[in-house]
C-alpha cells in the first residue's frame, strides 16, 4: 500500500523525462486548467447562453477533477515533507501557497451547496483558479529568475520605493500648499496632491488634476523631471539583477576541475559479509566486474579462488551503459574561490534541471541534503540535462 501511495505521489508531482504517466498527468491537469479558464471567460459573453448547460457540465467536471487532485496531494503529503509526521505534513501542504491555491480552485464552486445565501461572494472567489497557472513556474527555470532577482535585490528595491514614497508625500504637500487656494475643488486635501504626485512621478499624466499657478507649474516641471530619474532607480536595480544572475550562471563553473569516474573502491573490514569468501562465491550484479584487489600496498589480480581478507580494498569497474533515457552525470571538483564553496546546497543558484547526486569529501561519500555546506576540494556529481562548463561527463 505504501509503495502504491508513493507511486501516486510520483505521478501527481512534476513528471520526469522517463516517467510517462506523470508527464501525461501534468499535461492533463494543464489542459483541464485551460478548459476551465475558457469556460469561465466564455460565460461572460452573450453568445454563451445557448451553450450554458454544456458549459455548466464542463465546469462541474473540471471542479471534480481539481477536488480529486487536491485530495490526492493531501493524502500523499507525507512524501512531500518526509521529515514530518503524516498529519503535520498534510497540514503543511494545506497551509502552503500551492495548497491554498489548489483548495480555492474548486472550493468556491461547492460552497453554495452548503451556504446558498453566499452565492455571489463565493462566485467571486472562483477567480482564484487562475492562480493555478503559477504551477507552470515549476516547469521552466525562466519564470524563477524573476523571483530570484527580486529576492536578491529586495533591500535595494525597498530603499528605492521608500525614496519614491517620500518624494510623493513631499510633492503632494508642496502642491497642496500652492494650489489649494486657487483650486479648492481639485486640491481639496493632501490626498488629492498624492494622486497628482503619483500620476506625475510615474509619468502616467491623466490630466484630471494639474497646477495652474506659475509656482505650481514650476514645481510640477521639477517633480516630473525627478519622477523620471526616481522611477528609473528600481528599474535599473532589477535590470542589473538580471545581468548579475545570468552572469553568475555562466561563470559558476569557472573554478572547477573534473576527471572521469570509471571505478569505485570497496573496503572489506572485519565482519564484512564477504570476509573469508572466495571471489567466485561473491555475487556481482550484471555489468559489474572486480578489477583488482589492493592488499597491504600490493595489487592482487583476482582469481576465482582468491580469498578476500579484512583490510582488502576492492576496485570495482562497470561495463558500458546504453543511455536510453538521457542520463548525463557531470563531475565537478570545487577549487578555491568557486561560488559554491561555503554555500549550503539549498542556497545554490542552479537550474531545476540539475540535481546533486553525491558529494565526495576526502575518503567520504556524502549523500546530499539541503543543509550540507560544500567545501573547497569537494567532488560534486550532478545529474543534469545541460552541459556545465568546466565539468567532465562521467562514463557510467
Amino acid at each position: 500500500m505504501k509503495r502504491y501511495k508513493y507511486r501516486i505521489f510520483e505521478i501527481i508531482q512534476i513528471g520526469k523525462d522517463h516517467d510517462m504517466p506523470s508527464i501525461t498527468f501534468d499535461f492533463f491537469i494543464a489542459g483541464v486548467i485551460v478548459v476551465n479558464l475558457f469556460v469561465t471567460l466564455f460565460e461572460t459573453f452573450d453568445a454563451s447562453i445557448p451553450y450554458m448547460d454544456l458549459l455548466e457540465t464542463i465546469d462541474f467536471i473540471t471542479m471534480v477533477i481539481f477536488a480529486v487532485e487536491y485530495g490526492l496531494r493531501v493524502w500523499t503529503a507525507e512524501f512531500l515533507y518526509p521529515k514530518k509526521s503524516a498529519l503535520t505534513a498534510k497540514l503543511s501542504y494545506m497551509k502552503s501557497f500551492y495548497g491554498v491555491i489548489d483548495l480555492f480552485s474548486f472550493l468556491p464552486y461547492f460552497l453554495p451547496i452548503f451556504f446558498p445565501m453566499g452565492v455571489v461572494a463565493f462566485r467571486m472567489l472562483r477567480v482564484a483558479r487562475i492562480f493555478r497557472l503559477f504551477r507552470i513556474n515549476t516547469y521552466y527555470d525562466a519564470f524563477n529568475v524573476i523571483t530570484d532577482v527580486l529576492n536578491d535585490k529586495k533591500d535595494q528595491i525597498f530603499s528605492s520605493v521608500c525614496i519614491i514614497l517620500i518624494l510623493m508625500v513631499a510633492s503632494s504637500l508642496c502642491m497642496y500648499s500652492l494650489e489649494h487656494d486657487v483650486q479648492p475643488d481639485k486640491f481639496k486635501n493632501a490626498f488629492s496632491g498624492i494622486w497628482w504626485a503619483v500620476s506625475t512621478l510615474l509619468t502616467v499624466g491623466y490630466g484630471d488634476i494639474y497646477p495652474i499657478t506659475d509656482a505650481g507649474r514650476v514645481i510640477g516641471i521639477l517633480i516630473a523631471f525627478l519622477g523620471v530619474g526616481t522611477v528609473a532607480i528600481p528599474t535599473g536595480i532589477i535590470s542589473a539583477g538580471f545581468v548579475e544572475h545570468y552572469t553568475k550562471m555562466k561563470t559558476v563553473t569557472e573554478y572547477s576541475d573534473g576527471a572521469d569516474l570509471r571505478f569505485i573502491s570497496l573496503l572489506i573490514d572485519e565482519g564484512h559479509p564477504w570476509e573469508n569468501l572466495q571471489v567466485n562465491e561473491i555475487y556481482f550484479p550484471k555489468g559489474l566486474i572486480l578489477a583488482v584487489i589492493s592488499r597491504g600496498g600490493e595489487v592482487v589480480v583476482p582469481r576465482g579462488n582468491t580469498v578476500l581478507c579484512a583490510g582488502d580494498k576492492l576496485v570495482v569497474g562497470a561495463e558500458g551503459f546504453r543511455d536510453e533515457i538521457g542520463i548525463k552525470l557531470r563531475e565537478l571538483v570545487l577549487r578555491d574561490k568557486h561560488p559554491w564553496a561555503g554555500t549550503a546546497i539549498k542556497n545554490l543558484d542552479i537550474s531545476r534541471q540539475t540535481l546533486i547526486v553525491m558529494v565526495r569529501r576526502g575518503d567520504k561519500v556524502l549523500i546530499p541534503n539541503g543543509s550540507l555546506v560544500l567545501e573547497v576540494g569537494d567532488m560534486v556529481v550532478l545529474y543534469t540535462k545541460k552541459d556545465i562548463r568546466g565539468s567532465v561527463e562521467i562514463k557510467i
